[in-house]
């Protein structure tokens, strides 16, 4: 649909807003559901190579179909394309703010090898776990455990997408980051691999910190990611967190990303 045809307080269009909710996410929970019991029975018997890789391109073309839905269907708008400028550049932390729990998703619909450091309790979920253990994503319960199973990752040539902040920024777009923690530069540092920094913005909270998942958007959606700093592997992991975190507070700066012509997802 075009932004330009809201009319701003039409009973229809709120109809539309909530019809555009249900069926996003019916829409991500097809896609993942899809994909869990195959990935399921898979996980045990493939060879850990063949299944992370199978893993991996799995999550990126399911997301990137999910995408697909939500631009045609749910009059979203996204700006991805300057991810593709990381599919091919070999290991490295991949860290980004963190405004709705769309980030992850719309990230590794561009990555074919990316690994995600996750919660305990997403990891735990019957909608992503399957998928998320098959493709050897991290289990963020433990900090030396992140360290070493990122490292490990690094080592094999993935990508590593983390979240400095932990969870989703508070009170988006009023506050535009939370304090961030130290993992990044842990990981960054033991594994002597760059940070390359992404800055995310949509045009407003949906799937933030605090919005309800039946709460309807409010539409037309935007987000807009672009590629920040990349930083070269940190000595000191408190000194380059408080670099990072100025650098993530300069850059977003300003007002939440405004309803834009987005490149195809």
């Amino acid at each position: 649909m075009n932004a330009r045809a809201r009319p701003g307080t039409s009973l229809l269009w709120g109809l539309y807003e909530h019809v555009a909710m249900v069926v996003g996410l019916s829409a991500l929970a097809v896609v993942c559901l899809s994909w869990s019991p195959l990935a399921l029975l898979l996980y045990p018997v493939l060879p850990q190579r063949v299944g992370r890789r199978l893993g991996r391109q799995a999550i990126m073309r399911g997301f990137r179909l999910y995408v697909g839905i939500l631009r045609t269907v749910c009059a979203c708008r996204f700006d991805l394309s300057a991810l593709d400028a990381l599919r091919d550049q070999g290991p490295m932390v991949i860290a980004a703010n963190h405004p709705s729990l769309l980030d992850a998703v719309l990230i590794t619909s561009r990555l074919p090898n990316a690994v995600c450091v996750m919660k305990a309790e997403l990891m735990d979920n019957p909608l992503f776990g399957a998928g998320a253990r098959m493709a050897r994503y991290v289990r963020n319960d433990n900090l030396v455990s992140v360290v070493l199973r990122c490292r490990a990752e690094l080592r094999q040539g993935a990508q590593v997408v983390i979240f400095p902040e932990g969870t989703r920024t508070r009170d988006y777009p009023a506050n535009r980051l939370n304090p961030l923690l130290r993992s990044t530069a842990m990981i960054a540092a033991r594994s002597r691999v760059p940070v390359q920094t992404l800055i995310v913005e949509f045009s407003s909270p949906y799937l933030g910190k605090g919005w309800p998942l039946w709460r309807r958007p409010h539409l037309p959606l935007t987000c807009t990611i672009r590629l920040g700093r990349r930083f070269e592997a940190p000595r000191n992991a408190r000194d380059f967190t408080t670099e990072l975190e100025n650098y993530f507070r300069h850059e977003l700066v300003g007002p939440a990303t405004p309803p834009a012509t987005a490149a195809a997802a």
